[in-house]
C-alpha cells in the first residue's frame, strides 16, 4: 500500500497498530475514530508498543503449545492404550495356556490329539507313577492294564504294550498298530471306548475308558462277585457282546474281525453293560485279500477249523461267541461240553442245562423270564459251536435272536443239552400250560 494516498477506515471496529505508510501516517483523526483499538504514529492515537505484540505472540506460543501439549497427550494415551490393550491379549493368551494345559493335565480326551504330547504322556507317567505296581490291574496276550486316576471323576485304563518275545527290550509294535488301527474309526455301546495313544521310544501305551467291574472272567472266578452277577445282568452282557460283534462283522467296512474273543477281553461298567476289548488281533476283512495270517487267538476259544486253515472269517469269531456265552451262563468254561459239542459225542444225552449253570446263582430258583432267556443262550450258542462253521449263524442273526422273548414249551428242569442242540432256534416253544418252570 506504499501507493496510497488517503484512507478512511472509521467506524470499523478496527484493533491493532496501524501500517507504517504514508497515507495511515498522515491521516486526520477523523479517517481512524470508532474504531476498536488502533494505535500508531496518527494524532489521536496512542503510541504503539511492543506488549500489544508480545501479548500476541504469548497468544500463539500459547496455542502451539497447547497443540504440542494436546499432541503429547494423544500419543501418550494411544501409547497406554496399546500398551493396556497388550498386557490384556497377552493375560489371555497366559491364561488359554494354562486352561489348555489344566485340560490337558485333567486328560479330556475326546480332543487330546489337540494337546502336546509331552504334556499327554507325562501327565499319564505321573498318574501311574511311571507304570507302578501298585496300579496294576491285570494283563492281557498283548499288554498290561494299570489304573490311571487323573482327577476326581477321571479315572482311565492305561495299557502298557508288552516287549518282543525275541527280544526284551524291543518293544512289539505290531499289536499295538493293529488296536489303534481297529478302534480309532469304531463306536458301538458294547465296545470298549478308546480315547488316545503315545508312542514312545522307551514304552507305549493306549487309553481306554475305565471299566469298574474289571473283567467277565474275574468277576466269575470270584465266588462273591459271581453271586452279584445275577441272571439278568449276565443275559444283557451276552446280549451286549453279540450286539458289538454284529456292528463289527456287519456295519464295519470293511468287516472287522476280533480273532480273539475270551472272557478276559469282555470288561463290564457299574451296571454290567459289557464292553468287547483287546483288539491286539483283530483284523480288517477286505474282499480283495486272501487274509492268510497266522493263527491267532486263545486256547479254548480257538474255531476248530483253525487248526487246518489259517483263513480268518467271521465264522471264528461267532465260535468264540458260543464259548464265551456258555461260560458267561455256567460260571467257568464249558470245557467237556465245547469238546463234546465239536466231537458229536452222545454222552450229554442225559445231562440237564440246570445241572451245569452257574449254580452259586442256585438255577432251580430261576424266575419264568430268566430261564427263557438262558435257555435261548444256551441254544444258540451250540449252534456257535458247530464244527462245521457254514452251520454257525452269523452274528446279525445271533444278535437279532437274542432280542426276542421264546417262550419255553417244557418245565426248566426237563431241559437237557442234547435237546439243545437240536432244536431250531426259529421254532416257537411256548409256556406249558400252568405257566410254570
Amino acid at each position: 500500500m506504499l501507493a496510497l494516498t488517503s484512507i478512511d477506515v472509521s467506524y470499523n471496529d478496527l484493533e491493532g497498530p496501524l501500517p507504517n505508510v504514508k497515507a495511515f501516517n498522515e491521516a486526520p483523526f477523523e479517517a481512524i475514530q470508532h474504531n476498536k483499538g488502533l494505535c500508531g504514529n496518527v494524532v489521536g492515537l496512542p503510541k504503539c508498543n511492543s506488549t500489544g505484540n508480545k501479548k500476541s505472540n504469548r497468544h500463539v506460543e500459547a496455542r502451539i503449545i497447547l497443540i504440542l501439549i494436546l499432541s503429547f497427550l494423544g500419543f501418550l494415551l494411544l501409547s497406554c492404550t496399546l500398551i493396556v490393550l497388550g498386557i490384556i491379549y497377552h493375560h489371555q493368551r497366559r491364561i488359554t495356556k494354562r486352561e489348555k494345559n489344566e485340560q490337558a493335565k485333567d486328560l479330556d480326551f475326546k480332543s487330546i490329539m489337540s494337546y502336546d504330547g509331552k504334556v499327554f504322556h507325562d501327565r499319564i507317567i505321573e498318574a501311574t507313577k511311571g507304570f507302578d505296581s501298585m496300579y496294576y490291574v491285570g494283563e492281557g496276550a498283548y499288554g498290561i492294564l494299570y489304573k490311571a486316576e487323573i482327577s476326581e471323576g477321571q479315572t482311565f485304563a492305561i495299557k502298557q504294550t508288552l516287549s518282543s518275545k525275541e527280544d526284551s527290550e524291543i518293544i512289539d509294535l505290531i499289536p499295538f498298530e493293529r488296536e489303534i488301527q481297529a478302534l480309532t474309526n469304531i463306536r458301538h455301546r458294547n465296545i470298549v471306548k478308546f480315547y488316545g495313544f503315545c508312542s514312545h521310544a522307551q514304552r507305549c501305551f493306549l487309553v481306554y475308558e475305565y471299566m469298574e467291574r474289571g473283567s467277565l472272567r474275574a468277576i466269575l472266578n470270584d465266588d462273591e462277585t459271581a453271586r452279584e452277577f445275577q441272571w439278568d445282568k449276565r443275559v444283557n452282557v451276552v446280549r451286549g457282546v453279540a450286539d458289538a460283534l454284529s456292528y463289527m462283522h456287519h456295519e464295519c467296512s470293511p468287516s472287522l474281525l476280533h480273532r480273539d474273543l475270551t472272557s478276559n477281553n469282555i470288561l463290564l461298567d457299574l451296571n454290567y453293560e459289557a464292553r468287547v476289548s483287546d483288539f491286539g488281533t483283530a483284523r480288517l476283512l477286505r474282499p480283495d485279500s486272501s487274509n492268510w495270517t497266522a493263527i491267532a487267538g486263545t486256547i479254548g476259544y480257538i474255531a476248530p477249523e483253525l487248526a487246518y486253515s489259517t483263513v480268518p472269517t467271521e465264522k471264528c469269531d461267532v465260535y468264540s461267541f458260543g464259548v464265551v456265552a456258555l461260560e458267561t451262563i455256567m460260571g467257568k468254561h464249558p470245557g467237556d461240553h465245547v469238546s463234546q459239542e465239536c466231537s458229536s459225542s452222545a454222552q450229554t444225552e442225559s445231562v440237564m442245562l440246570m445241572d451245569v449253570l452257574d449254580q452259586r446263582l442256585s438255577p432251580s430258583r430261576l424266575g419264568l423270564q430268566d430261564a427263557q432267556d438262558v435257555v435261548l443262550i444256551a441254544k444258540l450258542a451250540f449252534e456257535c459251536l458247530q464244527a462245521d462253521p457254514r452251520l454257525r449263524p452269523t452274528m446279525g442273526q445271533v444278535s437279532r435272536e437274542l432280542g426276542f422273548q421264546v417262550p419255553l414249551d417244557m418245565p426248566f428242569s426237563t431241559v437237557s443239552l442234547e435237546q439243545l442242540r437240536v432244536l431250531n432256534v426259529k421254532e416257537n416253544w411256548s409256556i406249558s400250560g400252568d405257566g410254570k418252570i
